[in-house]
């Protein structure tokens, strides 16, 4: 297993709670039917996993996560808005523990950047989808974020996140290389595609580069950085305030580009 580089703090849960199926499954929704099973890998604080429970109910969902602590996450929101039919279970991607062919869809998002070895978790994604059943998968590209102003401090944070996710054994530019690995796991069936999330008024702004601004000084990257010398707490508070600085600017503007597979099995 990698080493999760954002952890799970509040700088860190403000921005994964506001993913919804929607704004961060829209590719796999086409495919999703009533009746159908699913397994969210990675299901996080379970904002999506709410979402597809409740756009596939009566069928169960199952809510994955590497430790029982993670999962609990996940437990509060499915039990805030009342769904009953999300069952959890605490394992690794790599080694799942499902017999074969056990749903009908297996999803992951922003998972596989961070895990030890992608084309391994996509083969155990593969083998616990049922035959012709979907395994459907999204991951963001660092490099290929692309954003206005062209402030300095934000080449820093992004050269700064890339070292310290790679240090503990995670692709933070893994968006590209999401169909080689499908390809390398033993797909042969896949459509490949690619959105964005992007910023640019002045509450996403303020919401986005406050989160960020946050996250550099506060979540588990900002201690893994210190730890291993990747940056001083000096450095952490430069970056910081950029990332206010371009929150402020009128004309700020920013790009963040995702890959997405949807994979027959």
């Amino acid at each position: 297993m990698a080493t999760y580089t954002h952890g799970h703090h509040e700088s860190v849960l403000r921005s994964h709670r506001w993913r919804t199926a929607e704004n961060s499954a829209g590719y796999l929704l086409p495919h999703l039917s009533s009746g159908a099973s699913v397994l969210d890998v990675g299901c996080g604080p379970g904002t999506i996993t709410a979402d597809l429970a409740t756009l596939v109910t009566p069928a169960r969902v199952t809510a994955l996560e590497v430790t029982e602590a993670a999962l609990d996450l996940a437990r509060a929101e499915i039990t805030r808005r009342g769904l009953t039919n999300v069952d959890f279970e605490a394992g690794d991607v790599h080694a799942l523990g499902f017999p074969d062919d056990t749903f009908d869809v297996v999803h992951a998002h922003q998972v596989l950047q961070h895990v030890a070895d992608p084309v391994a978790a996509l083969r155990e994604m593969r083998r616990v989808a049922k035959p012709g059943g979907l395994v459907a998968v999204r991951d963001s590209d660092y490099a290929a974020f692309t954003w206005w102003p062209q402030l300095p401090e934000l080449d820093e944070w992004l050269a700064l996140y890339e070292k310290v996710a790679r240090g503990n054994g995670g692709e933070p530019d893994a968006g590209r290389r999401l169909l080689s690995w499908a390809h390398a796991a033993g797909f042969t069936d896949v459509t490949a595609t690619s959105s964005t999330w992007c910023f640019a008024d002045r509450t996403d702004r303020d919401w986005w580069g406050g989160m960020w601004a946050d996250r550099v000084l506060k979540s588990d990257m900002a201690a893994q950085a210190l730890r291993t010398g990747a940056a001083t707490q000096p450095d952490l508070e430069r970056i910081s305030a950029g990332w206010r600085t371009w929150a402020a600017d009128p004309d700020g503007w920013l790009s963040l580009l995702h890959s997405e597979l949807i994979c027959r099995a």
